[in-house]
Parts: structure tokens; C-alpha cells; sequence
């Protein structure tokens, strides 16, 4: 499968760069950004598409802003991810009772269900 998503419509093989949805109750089209994950009663649609879109009579279309440039991670993104792997590799306080591991925020445990305490 295709990391880029694609335009839904038939026979366009180019890259999708905003989601069409609509409001059925307020008989409006909203084109927008491309949607983070893709939805099944949304459609994707590339810049030429979305250009040329027209809705239904007595139907409004409500167009968001939509940046067609790549996107780039930006220096939050870095840091955040830096961050995060810090702490996958911070190694965590165990102590052992039964001949296994409890966590130390354990509070209880019933099955593989486990109650832990707030870490602040």
C-alpha cells in the first residue's frame, strides 16, 4: 500500500491534498486540509479537484484554507520525538514480589487488569 494517499476520484492518480465532507443536515460541502487519517465518508481530493469543485443546487461550499506546500517536521516535532525516546530508554523502578515485577505506580491488580496511581 501507498504511504500518499490519493484522490478519490475515479481514474485520478494523483496525490490528495484536501478532504471533502459533507453536512447533510445544513446542506453543506466542507473542503479542507488533507484529514490526518482517512475516513470512510470523507473523500480526498487533489489541488486540480479541489479547485473545480462544485456542490448541488441550494448547497453551500465552505472552503478552509488548504496549504499546498510539503509538509516539514518542525523543530517542536524534533525535540518532542528527542523527548520521547529519552524516556523509552530511562529504565524504570521494579521491585519484585511473587518472582515477578510490580510496578511501583501499581496500586492493584485483578487479572491483567492493574490500577495505578497518579505518577505526579
Amino acid at each position: 500500500m501507498s504511504p500518499v494517499r490519493r484522490c478519490s476520484r475515479t481514474a485520478c492518480g494523483r496525490p490528495a491534498v484536501a478532504t471533502l465532507t459533507y453536512v447533510y443536515a445544513d446542506s453543506t460541502a466542507v473542503l479542507g486540509p488533507l484529514a490526518t487519517y482517512a475516513e470512510p465518508h470523507c473523500y480526498d481530493l487533489c489541488s486540480e479537484h479541489s479547485e473545480r469543485l462544485t456542490a448541488p443546487r441550494g448547497w453551500e461550499v465552505v472552503r478552509l484554507a488548504v496549504d499546498t506546500g510539503p509538509v516539514r517536521p518542525s523543530g517542536d516535532d524534533l525535540e518532542a520525538l528527542a523527548n520521547a525516546v529519552r524516556e523509552a530508554a530511562r529504565p524504570q523502578e521494579r521491585t519484585r514480589r511473587g518472582g515477578r515485577d510490580i510496578d511501583p505506580l501499581e496500586v492493584a491488580r485483578r487479572g491483567h487488569l492493574r490500577v495505578l496511581r497518579s505518577p505526579e
